[in-house]
């Protein structure tokens, strides 16, 4: 494979994204992972809006007295991902994996969120 690990990445999300497509009643839960934090968002394609973005980075989501480790950090931001969702009615999304392997954060965010009720 050539190019930098950025456009490997870039890559394979368009070819997730050719495939995975959200809707107003379904809609797309796409994962950003950084070194460091995560992003997790519920987008409607058909309209072009984004319905709803947590971050592990948000001041509100930190925990001032213990350190966690990223997938804990993960799993966290997938219940609350889950919590927000079904208050706004949402039930059921189509997983975008945003081009990372299905392991280690983006696994916990994901099992943590079906956990909280979405279905995939």
């Amino acid at each position: 494979m050539r190019g930098s690990r950025r456009q490997r990445r870039d890559y394979r999300h368009s070819r997730i994204r050719k495939k995975v497509h959200g809707t107003p009643e379904r809609p797309r839960f796409c994962v950003f992972r950084s070194n460091r934090h995560l992003v997790a968002s519920l987008i409607d394609d058909e309209n072009g809006e984004t319905l709803l973005t947590l971050s592990t980075s948000a001041r509100s989501f930190s925990s001032g007295e213990q350190r966690e480790t990223k997938t804990q950090m993960a799993a966290r931001l997938g219940t609350a991902v889950a919590e927000l969702a079904r208050e706004k009615g949402i039930e059921e999304v189509v997983f975008d994996r945003g081009g990372y392997r299905y392991h280690g954060r983006v696994r916990a965010v994901a099992e943590k969120a079906r956990e909280g009720g979405l279905r995939f």
